[in-house]
């Protein structure tokens, strides 16, 4: 079934940490499995985020030696980005085996992202100057509190609440995805891909490196695929209508952009309200209604549709 959800001031920054956490959590029963928010502050003049993790947490409190091997895998990546010319300027610890580190550019950040990748157990999340991307088991008060999202000052964020109906409950497998290794960019979605193998290997033999069996990262890789090769936001998502077949309704997120599109049968709901500073949306009401809950006024998008909103 699974959630998803998502905001976009516009012309003014808030606490969208905050703002998705009460929108996830009051979608909870859609998905208890797992939670994702990709959230957006201001982008950085130079400086990246890198949000990774090097274990799941199912691997913490089974003893033989966990806490010994993260440490090896932590002390690896920071060889190697050192090795790739870049520099860690400020070091965060999430969880114990999920860090934030704010670094320098390497000249080759596609060969960085790859060779850290590298490591036993090490997954980027996310690598932008914008975007933050925080995803666990739990629901989203739990996953919030983890993170300090509770105070994460930005102008747009997506979110998922999880239901794990074909791939395993891991990290890995939660949604949002981030599309490796184009900075910014991310996606959470509800439906299921039915040609999902098929334009799976087309992007992988365009060179696209996927993370998970998951049909909703797919989504992430393309769109950032065509992003990166001058599409416009707008037309990746009327195309991706035209080209991916299944039922699906998702959402996309750019250091400046939020968009969502429908599939031709509009089989999975989304319910829009918008204002002229604010645009919310979610698979129930309910979740718009945790951050406005005066009288408002709200919409089910069309088969179809896309929309795209600037921050």
């Amino acid at each position: 079934m699974c959630g998803i959800a998502g905001l976009i001031h516009r012309g003014k920054q808030s606490n969208v940490g905050a703002e998705m956490t009460a929108m996830l959590q009051a979608l909870k029963h859609r998905g208890p499995d797992s939670t994702g928010f990709a959230v957006y502050g201001p982008p950085s003049a130079g400086d990246l985020v890198m949000r990774f993790k090097v274990a799941e947490q199912e691997d913490m409190g089974k003893g033989h030696g966990i806490e010994a091997r993260i440490a090896e895998r932590i002390d690896e990546v920071e060889k190697r980005i050192a090795e790739k010319g870049a520099v860690i300027k400020h070091r965060d610890m999430a969880t114990p085996y999920a860090r934030r580190w704010v670094i320098s550019p390497a000249s080759d950040m596609e060969a960085l992202a790859a060779y850290i990748e590298e490591v036993d157990g090490a997954e980027i999340l996310s690598l932008g100057s914008a975007l933050e991307l925080v995803k666990d088991l739990g629901d989203a008060t739990v996953v919030s509190g983890q993170y300090g999202l509770g105070d994460f000052t930005g102008t747009h964020a997506i979110g998922h609440t999880r239901m794990a109906t074909e791939s395993d409950v891991d990290i890995r497998s939660a949604h949002p995805y981030w599309a490796f290794p184009y900075n910014d960019v991310s996606v959470v979605h509800n439906g299921q891909i039915t040609n999902y193998w098929n334009m799976r290997r087309q992007m992988e033999r365009l060179g696209h490196r996927f993370q998970s069996n998951c049909d909703s990262e797919l989504l992430a890789v393309y769109v950032a695929h065509d992003l990166a090769n001058g599409v416009a936001l707008e037309d990746s998502l009327r195309k991706s209508i035209e080209e991916i077949d299944g039922v699906f309704t998702y959402l996309v997120a750019t250091k400046d952009k939020l968009g969502m599109a429908k599939d031709t049968m509009a089989a999975k709901p989304l319910v829009l309200y918008e204002s002229d500073d604010l645009i919310a949306m979610a698979s129930e009401e309910v979740a718009i209604r945790a951050i406005l809950p005066q009288e408002i006024d709200t919409y089910d998008p069309y088969d179809e549709e896309v929309r795209v909103w600037q921050a």
